[in-house]
């Protein structure tokens, strides 16, 4: 497995302790928001500002370090896990994720009907599924879900 370190290096980034510190927090916890990986980072190294975490994660999102995901009505959240064409399950209750294999296991796992507008050649899918996690299911189901936010 390749360090941290080499794997900045590896993407052209010069290693910090800021980076290191992200990119270590999102290894240990997938699924973190920035927010998340803030807190984390402050408490081990002390001193990062919350607007340096964000534009971390997102040159990191862009370089294709971390694999970036917003579902429905949370905020974005990064991983490491990139590459591998997986999914996540997101409970309705508690906002649980996590990954799912995919099915197929290549890209893309689901086709558009064969009439696709304008040209375009699909090479990707994104698949969120809902539901509700173990602890969850022996709860009565709120009257109003994660996913269902803002729809009146």
């Amino acid at each position: 497995m390749i360090s941290p370190e080499e794997l900045l290096r590896s993407h052209n980034l010069s290693v910090t302790a800021q980076r290191l510190a992200v990119l270590k927090v999102v290894q240990r916890e997938p699924h973190s928001t920035a927010d998340d990986i803030y807190n984390n980072v402050s408490a081990e190294i002390g001193t990062i500002s919350r607007q340096s975490v964000f534009d971390t994660v997102n040159s990191f999102s862009e370089r294709g370090l971390l694999r970036r995901i917003q579902p429905m009505g949370s905020s974005a959240r990064y991983e490491t896990r990139i590459g591998d064409n997986h999914h996540h399950l997101i409970c309705r209750s508690c906002a649980c994720l996590v990954d799912i294999d995919c099915v197929t296991g290549m890209r893309p796992c689901l086709t558009a009907a064969d009439n696709v507008p304008h040209g375009y050649v699909i090479d990707e899918a994104e698949v969120i599924f809902w539901g509700y996690c173990p602890s969850c299911q022996t709860q009565q189901p709120p009257t109003e879900s994660i996913s269902k936010k803002g729809k009146k």
